[in-house]
């Protein structure tokens, strides 16, 4: 019995020998070869023990070859089922062999949609700690791990590759590519190359991470829009990696080394966090065409030792505009080999570390070395040094006598943007000192400053652990803006901006009450006077009501910009309705006092009115924009909805808010004033007074803030309709849509669609335009059984080549069955701020 068992053992382990030497293995790299030994592999002649912490990874195993091998995967996504938490000194390590390693299934057609409403779809969810990705080759483009699904292709919401929670995530000879909108070229093995999805740049992001002390060295992180570097994480080093992005897109917390940016678009950061993103001696080439930014939102930014290059640019800021009190910090940047001072634009938001002590937190020398001060910038309360360069810090410190560790990075002063009035109150001012990655040290030797110019408004008092007490002195009518700085004797800034208000006085009082007169040019005046030696600023209003004590008010017409709209013009909206205005006293040097009202003592006849009815050339500046979800003739009704259309994007209208806002856009439409939605699904409609309504034609200019001829912030059934022919209460009718797609990243697509009881579906061919850019003019008319519409740019900008489709200006029609109605306004479905469009010039005919 004994003999029968012990051939059996033999037979077996014979049999699992032979079969293991059964694999003719070889990696694909045969210049950089691993030799796999089933139990352990060897790579750069070091032996791999693969154990429960040590898995070996190639695609180029089938399933049958891996039956007899434990800690042996042919994919990351079958790897990561079976992770142990790993440790700082013995971390948890995928080796992975020369491949292209899908981690989302490109040929699988389902659309991958998130775990919750609003929510992120993933890829792979990850949770480890110390799990470290080690690609097993030199050029991290051989070892790609990839997907290349995006906001709307493949995808509903930004997918993402990775979600990974665990501290001491590394990756190292890696490529983490999602090649939604680029192409996968792998020369290794050519029949793995892969063709983007689409060529719009939709949101195609990589990698979230809930951990600390994450460290990527010759890394590639490859996308476009919101690449997504491990999002989310706290201290984060990225050594000798490469980056391509577009806006949005790099990691707002994480220190730089050495590694090498194609910049695509004008702002790669979406914001930083904490004490912000570091570059140290990197080398950035921007293909951006105008200026190139690094960040559209808030944060700081370091830049030390850098190169930057650009073909079609020479100027460079840290944000379009960059507000009073931000500081960022530069030394030793060249831009196309000459030395080059980030945002001369606004050069108060720039410190030059030359010569200032600050600059050893980030780099100094050491036996004519240059060091980069990565010991100081990352270690934290715990003492990380993921560069191994404590011992020459420490040694550095003993001979140069000064300390090179625990140096701050960054000053911060609360609060700011504060209005106070003088007499009444004082503002204390709260200095913070933080050592980069967000730790707290304690605020000493704060000093205070205020500029010359400011002298007469304020006093400051600093006091202990780094505040100071602002007093205001300020006498003169007008508010001021005060600019306080606070500074270290290292070179650190920070500042906060106060609004300096004289002492208030009580709103005036009437001397002569306010009373509605009718003037012969078919206007109606509010006159009154005030006791005051001040330039009136007064609230005026103007109200439709139903009888002649004002009863049912609807706002029509308000004040904006501290010039009181005193005067009304009379339209065929106004017939039949009392008018009345209220008029809340102002000046400068106070509040608002109550309103009193005023009602034009008769109706509102025909005989009153001298507008032409067929013609609306609205004063946008007058307009109310208070939510005002009544549909009736002559009036204007502004609300927010929500199309059947976009619900596939599970968003809802926001209603308890006005849905617009009539003031100064943002980035594309900075420069000017005017409509602008202040909530996804802001909608406005104007219903003409009259029963039927025939010819008609709606222009106006569109600012877009999107600045390179997108429109909207994705192609997320995003869009903009212009009404016309349009019956505003039963939402039947005509309209002009723009919208972003999927085909262009700088192009928008227009089309008529025809409305039937608020559902809308397309009449007529679209076509694809890149003239959205501010000032975009559009005119969309209606003539007999035809609809038109044109639009066009005076704008300069870069033209695609060898693209006949895309029209530099838009000219479309349709046939269409002519109706009655006359009523015209906007459906706006995108985002708004960066995604919204400002409208101004806006004019209306009927025939």
């Amino acid at each position: 019995m004994k003999t029968f068992l012990t051939a059996i053992v033999l037979s077996l382990f014979y049999l699992v020998t032979f079969s293991q030497k059964q694999i003719n293995y070889s990696s694909l790299d045969i210049k950089n070869p691993i030799d796999f030994k089933g139990d352990y592999i060897i790579y750069e002649n070091k032996k791999i023990e693969l154990g429960p912490k040590a898995f070996f990874i190639d695609g180029q195993f089938s399933d049958k070859d891996l039956e007899n091998y434990k800690y042996v995967y042919n994919s990351v996504n079958e790897a990561a089922k079976h992770l142990s938490n790993g440790t700082e000194d013995d971390p948890m390590v995928l080796y992975i062999a020369p491949y292209v390693y899908w981690i989302d299934n490109p040929d699988d057609p389902e659309i991958r949609l998130p775990k919750q409403v609003g929510g992120t779809p993933f890829g792979l969810e990850i949770e480890c700690e110390w799990l470290k990705f080690y690609g097993l080759n030199t050029n991290p483009e051989n070892v790609v791990l990839a997907c290349n699904r995006g906001q709307t292709m493949g995808s509903k919401g930004n997918f993402t590759m990775f979600n990974i929670i665990g501290n001491g995530t590394s990756t190292e000879n890696v490529t983490i590519g999602n090649f939604c909108n680029i192409d996968l070229v792998f020369p290794l093995k050519p029949e793995l190359n892969r063709r983007k999805r689409g060529s719009a740049i939709v949101q195609a992001q990589l990698a979230f991470s809930r951990g600390d002390k994450i460290f990527a060295r010759n890394t590639h992180f490859i996308s476009r829009l919101n690449t997504g570097p491990f999002w989310g994480s706290k201290r984060t080093l990225f050594d000798h990696c490469h980056f391509e992005s577009t806006d949005d897109a790099l990691n707002g917390s994480a220190v730089y080394l050495d590694c090498t940016f194609e910049f695509y678009s004008g702002k790669p950061f979406g914001h930083t966090v904490g004490t912000g993103a570091v570059f140290l001696n990197c080398n950035i080439k921007s293909f951006t065409r105008g200026e190139q930014y690094l960040i559209k939102g808030g944060g700081p930014i370091t830049v030390v030792d850098c190169s930057m290059e650009a073909d079609y640019t020479s100027y460079w800021g840290w944000k379009e505009k960059t507000p009073t009190e931000e500081r960022h910090y530069q030394f030793n940047n060249q831009l196309n080999g000459a030395p080059v001072f980030i945002d001369s634009h606004h050069p108060y938001a720039t410190v030059e570390m030359k010569d200032k002590n600050i600059l050893n937190a980030y780099r100094f020398e050491y036996k004519g070395e240059v060091v980069y001060n990565i010991y100081n910038l990352l270690r934290g309360d715990d003492d990380w040094d993921p560069m191994n360069i404590k011992n020459r810090v420490v040694a550095a410190e003993k001979e140069n006598k000064q300390s090179y560790h625990d140096l701050p990075t960054q000053l911060k002063v609360q609060p700011t943007r504060v209005s106070i009035e003088t007499g009444k109150e004082s503002v204390v001012l709260s200095a913070q000192l933080l050592k980069y990655g967000n730790y707290e040290i304690k605020a000493e030797n704060i000093s205070w400053k205020v500029a010359l110019e400011y002298d007469e408004l304020v006093t400051l008092k600093p006091g202990n652990n780094g505040t100071c007490e602002v007093i205001l002195t300020n006498e003169k009518d007008e508010t001021k803006e005060v600019v306080i700085v606070a500074y270290t004797p290292e070179g650190l800034e920070a500042a906060s901006v106060i609004y300096v208000k004289p002492s208030f006085l009580e709103a005036p009082k009437f001397s002569e009450l306010p009373q509605i007169v009718k003037k012969t040019d078919g206007k109606l005046a509010v006159t009154y006077k005030l006791d005051m030696r001040f330039e009136d600023q007064s609230l005026v209003s103007w109200y439709r009501c139903s009888d002649a004590s004002g009863k049912n008010p609807i706002e029509v017409q308000v004040s904006r910009f501290n010039s009181p709209n005193w005067e009304y013009t009379i339209t065929a909206a106004d017939l039949g309705y009392y008018i009345m205005a209220t008029v809340a006293p102002n000046h400068l040097r106070c509040k608002p006092g109550t309103p009193v009202a005023s009602v034009f003592n008769k109706q509102i006849s025909g005989a009153d009115i001298q507008t032409k009815s067929n013609i609306l050339q609205p004063d946008l500046q007058t307009l109310s924009t208070k939510y005002q979800s009544a549909v009736l003739p002559g009036f204007w009704t502004l609300d927010c909805y929500a199309p059947e259309d976009t619900h596939f994007y599970d968003w809802e209208a926001d209603t308890t808010k006005d849905a617009w806002y009539y003031g100064p856009g943002v980035n594309g439409a900075s420069l000017d004033t005017g409509l602008v939605q202040a909530t996804k699904g802001a909608r406005l409609r104007c219903t003409p007074v009259g029963n039927s309504f025939g010819n008609m034609k709606v222009s106006f200019t569109a600012c877009p803030a999107k600045t390179a001829g997108q429109g909207f912030s994705s192609a997320r059934a995003q869009y903009m309709d212009i009404f016309i022919k349009f019956d505003t209460k039963t939402l039947n009718g005509y309209a002009l849509r723009l919208i972003r797609t999927t085909k262009y990243h700088d192009a928008i697509d227009c089309v008529f669609v025809e409305y039937e009881n608020g559902n809308a579906k397309p009449i007529g061919d679209a076509v694809s335009t890149s003239c959205y850019r501010t000032p975009c003019m559009i005119t969309v008319e209606a003539k007999g059984n035809k609809l038109l519409a044109h639009a066009k740019t005076p704008a300069e900008y870069f033209v695609t080549p060898n693209r006949p489709e895309v029209l530099q200006e838009m000219d479309l029609r349709t046939p269409i069955t002519p109706n009655k109605f006359g009523g015209f306004g906007f459906q706006h479905t995108g985002t708004v701020g960066s995604g919204a469009t400002l409208i101004k010039d806006l004019s209306i005919e009927w025939e």
